[in-house]
């Protein structure tokens, strides 16, 4: 079915959502969350519709792929990488969990699990995507033996 407008809607759309992770991944820069995948997710969707994106993609994809290819070259990174996915994960859950501020704990009370419950919500999703990255970098570039970008 087509719908008059579905190509400006679907634009808009776009537009909106990317600089909604532009904005939201410079926030995640400072604050708890994966401020760099969400400028990269919301480069990529305005790379659709502005050439300046596009520019600033390829080089940004370049460097993720080599980086990820480099960060499983050996066991022993792999090893790190998910023993740090699974110390976030086990961070976030203590952030949810939200327990009270314990006796030996030297500093003021309010560092202690600042932000509470939705910081830990966002270090359980970045780590999840920490293992999935992990995984398709495994597969990509250890199992199929792919080569990474130059």
């Amino acid at each position: 079915m087509n719908v008059p407008g579905g190509g400006t809607a679907k634009r808009i759309v776009l537009e909106i959502v990317g600089w909604v992770l532009v904005v939201a991944g410079i926030a995640g820069l400072i604050l708890p969350g994966p401020g760099l995948l969400m400028i990269a997710a919301g480069l990529v969707i305005l790379s659709q519709e502005y050439e300046w994106a596009e520019k600033r993609v390829e080089p940004i994809k370049r460097r993720a792929l080599r980086g990820a290819a480099e960060g499983v070259e050996t066991n022993l990174r792999v090893a790190i990488s998910v023993v740090f996915a699974l110390g976030l994960l086990a961070c976030g859950l203590l952030w949810i969990w939200n327990p009270p501020e314990p006796g030996w704990w030297p500093l003021p009370s309010w560092l202690w699990l600042p932000g509470g419950p939705p910081t830990g919500v966002t270090q359980v999703a970045s780590s999840f995507i920490a293992v999935g990255l992990i995984v398709w970098s495994f597969r990509r570039y250890r199992v199929r033996g792919e080569a990474p970008p130059d």
